[in-house]
């Protein structure tokens, strides 16, 4: 369980992760030291996973972004690797999760265009070995879009 000092730090830092540890102790009313110590704390135990910039996905030129439900034809461990690995390792695949329901998978997938999806699609996921259907739904709008936790 996270302390209240940690997910105030925590809170804070998701908002601004360049705040200087001076900027941030006073934001949370921690000398500096103590600060200091607790985000090294954070950083050591593994809550504080890396530090990165949140880049604006359509200014940065990859206006299509589409959610794919994935399911596998059998769940061997040689299909469920292969699947695994070759997801991982595509830079247009954003998030991969495995999920109950329907799908055994749902990816978060951003391209540039719709022609650069369909090539996704053709030269990648369908090539993919024990995969029996690939479902598509093209984000229209997004409507929110965070990845801080909730302190």
């Amino acid at each position: 369980m996270i302390e209240d000092q940690d997910a105030r730090i925590l809170a804070h830092l998701q908002k601004d992760g360049r705040a200087t540890n001076q900027q941030l102790a006073d934001e949370v009313g921690m000398s500096t030291s103590a600060c200091w110590r607790r985000v090294r704390a954070l950083e050591e135990a593994g809550v504080i996973q890396s530090y990165a910039a949140l880049v604006a996905r359509e200014q940065a030129g990859f206006a299509m972004s589409a959610i794919l439900h994935v399911s596998l034809e059998r769940h061997d461990a040689k299909f469920v690797d292969e699947f695994v690995a070759r997801v991982t390792r595509r830079r247009e695949v954003l998030e991969c999760f495995a999920t109950t329901g329907d799908a055994d998978y749902h990816l978060r997938v951003v391209v540039q265009d719709m022609a650069a999806y369909n090539r996704f699609l053709d030269e990648f996921m369908f090539r993919i070995p024990g995969i029996r259907y690939v479902r598509s739904n093209v984000v229209l709008k997004e409507i929110k879009s965070s990845v801080a936790l909730p302190f």
